[in-house]
């Protein structure tokens, strides 16, 4: 019987000290849990504005098709002492209009991929989702004479995947936070108000120069006026993105939500999504 007994005492003994073992590194795992999940491989995410008290704002622009609006737009640039913005180019479109591509580039704008195919990747395979983004690199390296690292997704459009993939690619996706709607051609002066009242610090403001934007070149000189009144100074999208931390929204392959006219995509999440 004592035999019995000093024998469990041990198993005992065993097991509190393994409990106690497992405590402590539990323990010391939530006490540096901060540490350890620096190492962890970060999630893909697009980047709607970047955190900051700076005023700044990038202004971009989006073109797909046409020639009648990207010319006076640059030149609207120039008048009013704007430097930076970045202009996202559908691949096709800059290979049918490489001069305005040249003119772009000359006049010191950055210039992002627009992609190939103007259409919803997120209903893409993986492997055309890569092609796409790697015939629009090809075709924009060839015109721009510089590789682009940004990305707008046709429409607005993606999920986890087309993140990831093109995050592989070295790609970074851009979103915006300020939507013109110019795109709507919704008139002048709501296209300024919208962006005046939403524009704030790090903020990314959508715009187009496309031919079916009719009312950018009568609304931008107003919004640069009226941004620069307010303090405001105009960077790139990459210069707004090296001086700040990113903020991005993670992506739960939700569903998203189509506007009328050219189909502008923005990805669905509960405060977000500003009309």
């Amino acid at each position: 019987m004592n035999f019995f007994v000093v024998w469990n005492g041990r198993r005992l003994k065993r097991y509190f000290l393994l409990a106690v073992a497992i405590m402590f590194s539990a323990g010391v795992v939530y006490a540096e849990k901060d540490n350890i999940t620096v190492f962890a491989p970060p999630t893909p995410a697009a980047i709607y504005s970047v955190p900051t008290e700076k005023k700044v704002v990038a202004l971009t622009f989006d073109i797909s098709w046409g020639d009648k609006r990207a010319l006076p737009i640059l030149d609207i640039l120039k008048e009013k002492g704007v430097t930076k913005s970045t202009f996202f180019l559908s691949a096709p479109w800059a290979q049918s209009h490489p001069e305005i591509v040249s003119k772009i580039a000359e006049s010191g704008y950055e210039i992002g991929s627009h992609g190939h195919k103007h259409d919803n990747y997120s209903k893409f395979s993986d492997e055309e989702i890569r092609t796409q983004i790697q015939t629009a690199h090809s075709i924009l390296s060839t015109v721009v004479g510089k590789s682009p690292n940004l990305i707008r997704m046709p429409n607005g459009d993606f999920d986890k995947r087309v993140l990831q993939i093109a995050d592989q690619l070295g790609y970074k996706v851009i979103q915006w936070d300020t939507d013109s709607l110019d795109w709507m051609n919704i008139g002048t002066d709501k296209i300024v108000n919208r962006v005046i009242s939403k524009a704030h610090p790090g903020d990314i403001i959508l715009m187009h120069a496309s031919d079916s934007a009719k009312q950018t070149p009568e609304a931008l000189p107003k919004i640069i006026e009226q941004l620069q009144a307010k303090g405001y100074t105009f960077v790139s999208v990459s210069e707004l993105i090296a001086h700040t931390e990113l903020s991005g929204h993670s992506v739960q392959d939700k569903p998203t939500m189509q506007t009328p006219s050219q189909g502008l995509v923005q990805e669905l999440i509960p405060g977000e999504y500003k009309m």
